[in-house]
């Protein structure tokens, strides 16, 4: 089936007053940190990127999209655009992207992306008839680029400064010409930040104009508290006029670009409505229709993982009367405080409860508040599985220390403060 890619309504300015788009959010965690943004999960009020009032599952994306698609014919795109980074967990990204390419044939796919993790996938997004891809590249010089990025997470590398920006910008550029290549349509964002890289942007639409970039999307710094760059002021009106028309030698300009949310639904500049929410937050479920339990486990037999120390988890769901491990599931790194917890969360929004023989107050604390307890226990995965989907009590006592959790013999490497 051909789809009719001049719906999309960010790409084509004739097309926004008559199709809209629904964003999925599906990507909790990002792999870079940039000096201008803050994520939040559940800021109604708050129109701009990385705001979301909810994350979803992949099945539960496809679940929510088909309600969007019966009662507002007039969405033609789905795009994943955060509210973190859809590659900084790509398997979770493809999936989402398979199961809704195999519902909606018609449908535009649409994904927002940093560029960090693009390349090694772009034949995948294709396959898949991704046909729109936006890559946010805020500098072509890691020297003005080591300004705007505190870090950059290249597996289990953290990177910063100088180092961190010439690596994203290196991947930035390589995803531009693998997109290209594979025939998909290009847009770059740039964040235009006065005293920063407002005298360079013209340098960026040249750069990514000889790679085939098709549109640049200037869009002004709008500060956010609790970020470096809270204080800054954004460029003026002129300004922005006067860059748009360097820019523009070199590139196309989107101007009617509106800071959509991570799970925007409707035409550009609608709010995200009470009615929208009523039909988003169902969708993440109530624990009683949630099939899967999560567990911290080093085999997949017996609970005897710390939540804090699992690098993954186990994703047990009901299978032919008994139990059966789906998949395991990366948990976020090490190191961000809360913000690991919340993503964690987002990440397990199909589980009942996570189980794991020792976890610190403050991921109880944020994963409960998610709607996602926390069981400390210790014993056979399978018994303590009858026990979360019959709603039994587990009668497990966890002995002092049994799986490191603050005793030295065990590694424990905290400093008192709860596990981060």
């Amino acid at each position: 089936m051909d789809i009719d890619t001049t719906k999309h309504p960010c790409f084509n300015a004739d097309s926004r007053h008559r199709f809209g788009r629904v964003h999925l959010p599906i990507a909790p965690q990002c792999n870079i940190q940039c000096k201008f943004c803050d994520r939040k999960y559940d800021c109604v009020n708050e129109s701009r990127p990385g705001v979301t009032s909810t994350i979803l599952q992949p099945e539960q994306a496809v679940a929510y999209l088909e309600t969007v698609l019966e009662q507002d014919p007039h969405i033609a795109v789905a795009g994943l655009a955060g509210p973190g980074d859809p590659f900084a967990d790509p398997e979770r990204t493809l999936r989402t992207l398979r199961l809704v390419r195999e519902r909606f044939p018609e449908l535009i796919l649409c994904v927002s992306s940093n560029g960090l993790g693009v390349a090694p996938h772009v034949a995948e997004l294709a396959r898949l008839k991704v046909s729109h891809l936006t890559i946010t590249i805020n500098a072509v010089d890691p020297e003005i680029g080591a300004r705007i990025v505190a870090w950059v997470r290249d597996g289990r590398r953290i990177l910063r400064g100088r180092e961190a920006a010439a690596l994203l910008l290196e991947r930035q550029l390589e995803a531009v010409r693998a997109a290209k290549a594979a025939g998909l349509i290009v847009k770059v964002n740039t964040i235009v930040i006065a005293g920063v890289n407002d005298h360079h942007v013209a340098d960026i639409a040249r750069t990514v104009a000889a790679l085939g970039a098709n549109v640049l999307n200037c869009i002004p710094l709008l500060p956010v508290a609790h970020t470096v760059f809270e204080a800054m002021q954004p460029p003026s009106a002129d300004a922005m006029t006067r860059i748009r028309a360097e820019a523009a030698t070199y590139l196309p300009q989107m101007h009617h670009c509106t800071r959509c949310r991570a799970d925007a639904v409707g035409l550009l500049g609608e709010p995200m409505t009470r009615p929208a929410l009523a039909r988003l937050r169902p969708a993440a479920a109530d624990v009683a229709d949630r099939p899967y339990v999560a567990v911290a486990s080093l085999e997949g037999v017996l609970v005897n993982e710390h939540l804090g120390q699992a690098d993954s988890l186990w994703i047990f769901g009901r299978k032919d009367g008994g139990y059966a491990p789906v998949e395991k599931r990366r948990t976020p790194p090490a190191g961000n405080g809360r913000e690991r917890w919340v993503a964690l969360a987002g990440l397990l929004r199909d589980c009942r409860a996570v189980l794991a023989c020792g976890a610190g107050t403050p991921p109880r604390d944020t994963l409960a508040e998610h709607g996602v307890p926390v069981i400390v226990m210790e014993g056979l995965v399978e018994e303590a599985l009858d026990a979360v989907y019959s709603g039994a009590e587990i009668r497990s006592p966890l002995r002092q220390g049994a799986c490191g959790c603050g005793s030295d013999a065990g590694g424990c490497t905290g400093n008192g403060m709860g596990c981060g």
